[in-house]
């Protein structure tokens, strides 16, 4: 592996949910994303249960040669929290967390961050250049918003 400088970015935003929390966090699993997330598909590689739970591991599709490994790191329905290491060999590891709130009468609040680490040059480079505009379209449709952390 050729020597370079790894960068770590975090971004963060928050999204509200026209249901109660208790509709969506079972949402946030490799096997019921596909009931909201057109084009979504995965492999489970790894769940007693069938569906995310602390220890689940898939793999989803990349756009290069090597697939993206998913492990849940974290899941606890009673509070609302899951979290997740995805790594795709020679790219990047990204960790990430989910929060849901009550918002009230049948809304959430999910404060989703994004905590990358580049695996090459080339990532890197996309960290420092090209990441918040891409984070920006994908999670706010190019509207100016604010990236919370």
């Amino acid at each position: 592996m050729d020597a370079f400088n790894s960068k770590k970015i975090t971004l963060g935003f928050k999204q509200t949910n026209n249901a109660s929390p208790e509709k969506v966090f079972p949402l946030l699993c490799p096997v019921r994303e596909k009931d909201w997330l057109d084009g979504w598909n995965y492999k489970m590689i790894y769940s007693k249960s069938g569906v995310a739970e602390d220890g689940c591991v898939f793999t989803t599709p990349h756009h290069g040669e090597n697939e993206t490994v998913w492990i849940v790191t974290k899941y606890d329905p009673a509070n609302f929290e899951i979290a997740f290491i995805r790594t795709t060999p020679g790219d990047s590891v990204v960790r990430i967390s989910i929060n849901l709130e009550n918002s009230g009468t049948n809304a959430t609040h999910a404060f989703i961050k994004y905590e990358y680490t580049s695996l090459s040059a080339e990532q890197t480079s996309y960290l420092e250049n090209g990441l918040e505009k891409i984070f920006r379209l994908q999670c706010f449709g190019g509207k100016k918003r604010s990236i919370i952390f």
